[in-house]
């Protein structure tokens, strides 16, 4: 807490009674104006923000959020200045749901601010709950700018890579520092990631590991220190980028400037040695009202997870922790969004609040579009699967409800729940393009679930809003699409989409919801020429004796 911040005892502690209303109390000095959600929260105010998170997550209220903000276990990245523009606030934190971050950002040698726009927008429309720009070339400052004026959910920056382009890291001074903080968080960033806790004596320290400081903060702050001789300026100065943070409620995401590189270097003395720092720093940021989140490393042994997320929430006073992965192997280039996401997995699982996505082209190049989805999705998977892990109220009710539909072999309720329908309709109707009653995979006499609505009535199969009657013939595969799902390892987005919309271009007339071979749509002679024209019927029987 603030010192100039009094602890008031409650009014029913002489009593022998202790109640939420007469608990002791921190009361503010005289004339105090709060500025932060931390802040609002601490004086007992529900803010807007608060509200809106307790809306996007029914199992929390908007007390609740307000309490776990003002303890400092959760966050709400909400720059003042980006609220003017499209941002829907959310919360960061382990009584909320767990996040995900999707990182993007243009190179010297590759994207444009165009490109990265696009790329924001896909990265929402699959889940991302966050965007980190990490943009290194280019103009940053408009891309950064338009980022934020397009972005509905909060954006982050690692603002070093600004305050070195034109210069070199020696050349790095605090006023320099500080006037590139003011000018992100003008433009609205909603949190910075500022490697404060490398330290000058945590360096020697390096010289035991195999590939030494992974992170371009945590590197750049090594060297200048190297170079001056001098403590990590963005430690030194902490209080006055808190004072610039405070101004415009920029939440700090402390980084990992030594986080761990490959396996080998996991939970090391260099790593444990900086979260020992992160945790001060917690603590210094907390006093001057500004919210905090805490990086954690990124390529962890799959059973260390668990100790390395529980030290953390220890260190660390219970701040909110988002991790990178972590990667639970080296040696799948190229797949590091599946590997990584099994560690995701498991640190979501075990406290982590969001998880900093990895697409399969980590370590290998900049993300493209559709990079930038298989990592979304392998990292929404990850976090879904920690929360339906943790029983947080309602994260399973659409895994359940598929459930019924794939009981019912509802083929289109099953694909309207799915997290992508578009890819499960194509997948399906690649080798079966007939709502049938049984599927691909087994096919009609071997199907378990078909065999099982014979031996017993599932309440899905009894429920009107899943139940339908007879097949239904959709329209065959055209050759050109048989061409793209034969070579579906290379698939484009719009590939994808273009294949399952396949029956809408065929079918369906302009304003229309229901294809045109449906008889109660059109004329029963014109509907049975179109199926006619389209697909051979199918007629399915059911084998007696």
């Amino acid at each position: 807490m603030p010192l100039d911040w009094k602890l008031k005892s409650g009014y029913g502690r002489d009593a022998g009674q202790q109640s939420h209303e007469q608990a002791d109390a921190w009361e503010p000095p005289a004339g105090f104006q709060p500025v932060t959600q931390l802040e609002f929260a601490r004086r007992g105010i529900v803010t807007p923000e608060m509200t809106r998170v307790a809306e996007r997550e029914p199992h929390l209220t908007p007390e609740q959020v307000r309490d776990e903000v003002a303890a400092g276990r959760m966050v709400i990245p909400a720059n003042k200045v980006h609220l003017q523009y499209k941002l829907d606030p959310m919360a960061i934190g382990r009584a909320s749901k767990t996040k995900v971050n999707a990182n993007m950002g243009a190179s010297p040698v590759s994207s444009s601010t165009d490109e990265e726009v696009e790329k924001l927008k896909w990265a929402e429309r699959w889940g991302a709950d966050t965007v980190m720009d990490l943009s290194t070339g280019g103009d940053l400052n408009a891309c950064r700018d338009a980022i934020v004026r397009n972005s509905t959910v909060p954006i982050g920056t690692v603002p070093i890579y600004s305050m070195i382009i034109g210069r070199r890291i020696e050349q790095l001074t605090p006023e320099i520092i500080l006037e590139s903080l003011k000018e992100q968080a003008a433009q609205g960033v909603d949190y910075f990631t500022i490697h404060a806790g490398v330290q000058r004596e945590h360096l020697p320290f390096i010289k035991k590991r195999l590939i030494g400081i992974v992170s371009r903060g945590g590197s750049l702050l090594a060297k200048w220190m190297l170079v001056h001789g001098k403590q990590n300026p963005m430690y030194d100065h902490w209080e006055s980028i808190c004072d610039i943070m405070r101004e415009y409620d920029v939440t700090f995401s402390i980084g990992d400037g030594l986080r761990p590189g490959g396996l080998a270097d996991a939970t090391d003395q260099a790593q444990l040695a900086e979260l020992v720092t992160l945790g001060e720093l917690t603590e210094r940021a907390w006093r001057k009202g500004v919210q905090v989140m805490v990086e954690g490393p990124g390529h962890v042994p799959f059973d260390q997870i668990e100790f390395n997320m529980k030290l953390q929430r220890q260190l660390c006073h219970g701040a909110p922790f988002y991790v990178l992965g972590p990667l639970v192997t080296d040696i799948f280039p190229g797949y590091d969004h599946i590997t990584s996401c099994i560690g995701a997995t498991a640190a979501g699982y075990h406290g982590a609040a969001m998880l900093c996505y990895v697409t399969p082209k980590e370590h290998l190049g900049l993300p493209k579009k559709d990079d930038v989805k298989q990592g979304c999705i392998a990292y929404k998977i990850a976090a879904h699967a920690a929360d339906v892990a943790l029983g947080i109220p309602g994260s399973r009710d659409r895994d359940d409800e598929l459930t019924k539909a794939r009981a019912a072999l509802n083929w289109e309720k099953h694909f309207e729940l799915s997290f992508d329908p578009d890819t499960a309709r194509a997948y399906h109707d690649e080798d079966l393009d007939v709502d049938t009653d049984f599927c691909a995979m087994c096919g009609h006499d071997w199907c378990s679930v078909r065999i099982s609505k014979e031996i017993v009535e599932f309440s899905s199969g009894k429920d009107e809003q899943y139940k339908w009657e007879k097949a239904k013939v959709t329209a065959a595969l055209s050759p050109e699409q048989q061409e793209i799902l034969a070579k579906r390892g290379v698939l484009s987005p719009d590939e994808i989409h273009r294949l399952a919309a396949k029956t809408k271009k065929v079918m369906t007339p302009p304003a229309a919801d229901k294809a045109s071979c449906h008889s109660d749509f059109v004329d029963a002679n014109v509907a049975r020429d179109l199926q006619n024209k389209k697909s051979d019927l199918v007629e399915l029987t059911i084998p007696q004796g």
